[in-house]
């Protein structure tokens, strides 16, 4: 670093127990910085033969607890987080798992995070370092395909960590105001969700505190144009689509409303899509 000049990129590579949840945020520099230095994306590397155990047996050194919250419900892994928090995942050594288990670990997977994009390889062969872990811009854009993809639902094969959705009808600027101060809540505060329509989840309940590790978003505004959200953890922002015209699309029916997509823990969707609906839209 004490290289003069500017740096073509930056790899950081983390020990196999680090938390990228954790690390993420500190190179999140704010533009009015003016630092050439910026987040650009997260790749997780999942071993296809080992990775179902390390998800559903965790040995001690591989589970994560903070002696409260996670000491109850299923097991939280540093393999859950380091998934969760993944803008591309490489699955490797798939030349040693049958087709069957390949897919099983691939839908695992999805069921954790449904945005990050997917490379299947053999001998850590991968068909470019460009756009596939390289130079991914994975925090200065929203591809409406992937948030299309994750609102479609998945099986909840996992019970420590889920993708799900959220929509809304396109936001007026004070809505939006809502909408930031509704995210300072969920993330920052973390608080209860609660609500009679969500069986099962009461404000007494430890597992009815949402614990938020991805977020991404695509709104559409009344004025016209699109926002886009990204969140890492309790980090957050709203940046102006650069795609309007193909994002708002009004010939497709899907992307007339705005959608937020949530990866985390203790996730109920319609406790959520009720208090989202009733911070922003009364």
């Amino acid at each position: 670093m004490e290289k003069r000049g500017k740096f073509d990129y930056i790899l950081l590579e983390t020990t196999g127990l680090a938390d990228p949840g954790n690390l993420a945020p500190l190179f999140w520099v704010d533009d009015g910085l003016g630092s050439t230095i910026y987040l650009d994306g997260i790749v997780t590397l999942v071993d296809a033969k080992n990775i179902m155990r390390c998800l559903s047996e965790p040995t001690p050194s591989e589970t994560q607890t903070d002696g409260t919250e996670h000491a109850h419900g299923p097991h939280l892994s540093t393999a859950h987080l380091q998934i969760s928090h993944a803008d591309v995942i490489v699955i490797n050594k798939a030349d040693l798992v049958s087709e069957a288990e390949l897919d099983q670990v691939k839908a695992r997977i999805s069921s954790i995070n449904a945005l990050a994009k997917i490379h299947v390889t053999e001998h850590s062969k991968v068909p470019a370092l460009e756009g596939v872990l390289l130079d991914l811009h994975a925090y200065d854009k929203v591809d409406a395909d992937s948030i299309d993809f994750a609102s479609k639902g998945h099986s909840h094969l996992d019970p420590a960590i889920s993708t799900m959705t959220l929509t809304l009808p396109p936001l007026s600027p004070a809505q939006l105001e809502k909408l930031d101060t509704f995210l300072r809540n969920i993330l920052w505060t973390r608080f209860f969700i609660s609500h009679p329509e969500a069986e099962g989840v009461s404000v007494e309940s430890a597992g009815s505190r949402p614990e938020i590790h991805r977020t991404k978003g695509r709104l559409v505004m009344q004025e016209g144009g699109v926002k886009l959200l990204q969140g890492v953890r309790e980090v957050f922002e709203f940046i102006d689509a650069a795609d309007v015209g193909a994002s708002n699309d009004s010939s497709s029916p899907d992307r007339a409303n705005g959608k937020i997509v949530f990866i985390g823990r203790n996730l109920v969707p319609a406790a959520l899509q009720k208090s989202l609906e009733d911070a922003v839209l009364t």
